[in-house]
């Protein structure tokens, strides 16, 4: 629960700008955010590609969004300002890449190579498996930078801004690589891609909005898998790398399985597995890092609940995504990835019916070297310590 002194100053900070009149204090008003976003994006774009209910998907996904927040989140001033600035960049990116399959509707009949989509729970080793797969050079991934910002770009600068926004970041949380590695041109999982659909993963890990969380639950998730698969095409067809597997992880495909196997009925799963005790602490620990920073009332008790609710939907509609699908599957337990990562990953290949080929074992052996060095290795340590108090 732990937070960087860096965050009481911009909270400082921000309200000293409100107070003078220097700067307006940020809306969470849909109307406005729309306003903002249309001031440099163009407004036919948000039909461009989309059906009529994809488009009303977002905007009832919007207003429930602010509303939850504005109910429920008890924001600070700087997560005020992050929540703001966060919508007005989802739908800004969603009137760009409108007006981009509007021009070139062509990109969306891109035709592509079935997907490896690797299926857990968070922090049940999605990432290391992901990333493994991910390093084999037959293989395709999604770049941090992309996932996050994705409107392709000539030149491509986004893996400056995203340099400069993971700069900002760390500055906030100097505790995030322990929780999750990051690097702006390395595969990552496309969790932005889902936030651009407004789907409520990537929201309610830093946010208390149980309101918004329980109603996108209960709605058909649909609308944000279309959303999804004309993204991922659109980043296939810039990378020209459309016929090389695409390996997927978000662990919110856990609990919205069918709807992303309806876009890629042809998809390999890779399915993993870990302790239950260990998933939730772990994943309280991550999600309590990001609520501490944008509330001043961030409720440990509420957070570890709300996390063992997840993990047990997530169980229940994984399993039952399971028995009803009949392509390829492997398996994978987190003890196994200890104990010999390289035994486990022959094991999927085998399973998923691919080849491991010596070039791809030793860019896994490369990969599995960094990831040694990395700052998530201190995780466990922050884990049982926050797991004690």
């Amino acid at each position: 629960m732990a937070r960087s002194p860096h965050v009481e100053r911009a909270n400082r900070w921000l309200e000293s700008l409100w107070e003078r009149g220097f700067a307006n204090k940020p809306s969470l008003d849909p109307a406005v955010l729309w306003e903002k976003a249309l001031k440099d994006s163009p407004a036919a774009g948000e039909a461009g590609g989309r059906s009529a209910q994809d488009v009303a998907d977002f905007r009832e996904r919007l207003i429930a969004l602010t509303h939850a927040l504005q109910a429920e989140a008890r924001l600070n001033s700087l997560g005020l300002t992050i929540a703001h600035g966060q919508l007005v960049r989802v739908i800004r990116q969603r009137l760009e890449l409108g007006a981009l399959w509007a021009s070139t509707p062509d990109v969306l009949a891109h035709p592509m190579a079935p997907p490896i989509i690797v299926v857990g729970q968070m922090r049940s080793g999605t990432t290391r498996v992901h990333r493994l797969l991910a390093a084999d050079p037959a293989h395709a991934a999604t770049r941090f930078c992309d996932s996050w910002l994705p409107v392709p770009r000539r030149p491509d600068t986004r893996p400056a801004w995203s340099a400069l926004s993971l700069l900002a970041a760390r500055t906030l949380d100097p505790w995030l690589d322990s929780i999750h590695p990051f690097g702006v041109t390395r595969a990552d999982e496309e969790l932005g891609w889902l936030a651009c659909a407004l789907d409520h993963c990537a929201y309610e890990a830093q946010w208390r909005i149980p309101s918004f969380s329980a109603w996108s639950e209960a709605r058909d998730p649909a609308p944000v898998y279309r959303e999804f698969a004309r993204i991922l095409r659109t980043d296939a067809h810039f990378h020209g790398n459309a016929m090389q597997p695409r390996v997927l992880k978000v662990p919110q495909f856990a609990e919205d399985l069918p709807a992303l196997l309806e876009q890629f009925p042809e998809a390999r799963l890779v399915m993993t597995k870990r302790c239950q005790d260990d998933l939730a602490a772990s994943s309280a620990s991550l999600v309590a890092n990001q609520m501490t920073i944008q509330s001043d009332t961030p409720c440990i008790d509420w957070i570890r609940s709300e996390v063992q609710r997840k993990i047990a939907l997530r169980q229940e509609r994984m399993a039952e995504a399971r028995a009803a699908f009949t392509g390829p599957v492997a398996d994978v337990d987190f003890r196994d990835l200890d104990k010999d990562w390289e035994a486990a990953v022959a094991r999927i290949y085998a399973d998923l019916g691919l080849t491991l080929s010596p070039k791809a074992l030793a860019a896994m052996q490369a990969e599995q070297r960094r990831a040694c060095h990395s700052p998530h290795t201190e995780h466990a340590a922050q884990v049982a310590c926050f797991d004690a108090d």
